[in-house]
């Protein structure tokens, strides 16, 4: 074994020794149990929330042509579907989620959001991928977010 590769997988033993030593982890596979009484679950989550504000003001100021605006808050936050992993089939569980969030020029927009479990670095967490109505100048998520309606 080279070295790089007994320096990668020290690495990832000290980077998942934490989560094997909890005990009662709920992990991204059941996503079900995280859905509450008032049907938000992981899509009320602060990390998912936070994560969004983040790349957000990322995208607002790397994408040409948007405006220079922040969001200040999310309302109305829905699960709107969940897609559990089925072997080959579908191998990744997805859950999709609705919100309005309000900006820092006074507007609200939709926003339409997942939560992809086991799809953060390296495999490593869960990945969430968002679109804000009018903020979509790629049209990365087809025209009005509709890949993540």
């Amino acid at each position: 074994m080279t070295r790089f590769a007994r320096s990668l997988l020290a690495a990832l033993a000290v980077a998942t020794a934490p989560l094997a030593a909890t005990s009662g982890v709920a992990y991204a596979a059941d996503l079900p149990a995280y859905v509450d009484e008032g049907g938000s679950g992981v899509c009320a989550e602060p990390w998912v929330l936070n994560r969004i504000t983040h790349r957000f003001h990322h995208q607002v100021h790397n994408v040409p042509h948007l405006p220079d605006v922040e969001i200040t808050d999310f309302r109305r936050i829905r699960e709107r579907r969940y897609l559990p992993a089925r072997g080959e089939e579908r191998p990744i569980a997805r859950l999709y989620c609705g919100a309005t969030v309000a900006l820092s020029d006074g507007r609200e927009r939709s926003i339409w959001y997942l939560v992809e479990s086991g799809q953060g670095f390296a495999s490593i967490g869960d990945n969430v991928e968002f679109c804000v109505s009018g903020f979509d100048r790629w049209m990365v998520y087809n025209g009005r977010c509709r890949v993540l309606r």
